[in-house]
């Protein structure tokens, strides 16, 4: 990869175990495989039917962009899972426990760990909820604010770079189309 995290060769971290944990990568050891290849070429890689296709592409795609993210996040000591919970916490009133693990779609457990890990670094804190004593709120400190930016704007060049094969016009119908797979991958849940 480049500096601004773009993969110079098709490279994906790949996850040697069957209990990886996508929002708590931070505690699997990750290894680099070469996948130049041309997959567009091998009419094997993806075989099936068009929406087996298309979950095999998505799969794909996720891979690349996380390895993307593990690599551009790391000169902040962040994960990409850390890196979310900065960004979904609000600078002003932080964020309910509970609910910031429904947003993040994972167990409380999961959200606890990251929380620690934040908390150990000093860019969050833990409150109490002035709504329900027995809940906890989670802010951000002013390290944490200052990380965040740091972090987001740096992703944010990232993400255009690795986004660049797509035309701007390609980019707005494919946000178009992923939005309304989501709405309704969501509608099902």
């Amino acid at each position: 990869m480049n500096p601004n995290g773009s993969l110079n060769q098709a490279a994906a971290t790949a996850h040697p175990n069957n209990d990886f944990d996508p929002h708590g990568a931070e505690s699997v050891e990750q290894t680099t495989i070469d996948v130049s290849a041309d997959l567009d070429r091998d009419p094997s890689y993806v075989q099936g039917s068009l929406p087996h296709q298309q979950y095999r592409l998505f799969h794909d795609i996720y891979v690349f962009l996380d390895a993307g993210d593990n690599h551009v996040l790391r000169q902040f000591s962040l994960t990409p899972s850390q890196y979310t919970v900065l960004m979904l916490l609000d600078a002003a009133g932080g964020q309910n426990l509970i609910r910031l693990s429904e947003r993040m779609l994972v167990a409380r457990s999961t959200i606890t760990r990251l929380i620690d890990q934040l908390e150990h670094m000093g860019l969050v804190r833990r409150t109490s909820d002035p709504n329900d004593r027995r809940a906890q709120r989670v802010e951000l400190t002013a390290d944490g604010l200052k990380v965040r930016e740091q972090a987001y704007e740096a992703h944010e060049a990232s993400l255009a770079t690795r986004f660049e094969v797509l035309t701007e016009d390609e980019q707005r119908m494919l946000r178009d189309l992923l939005y309304k797979l989501r709405n309704g991958l969501l509608a099902q849940i």
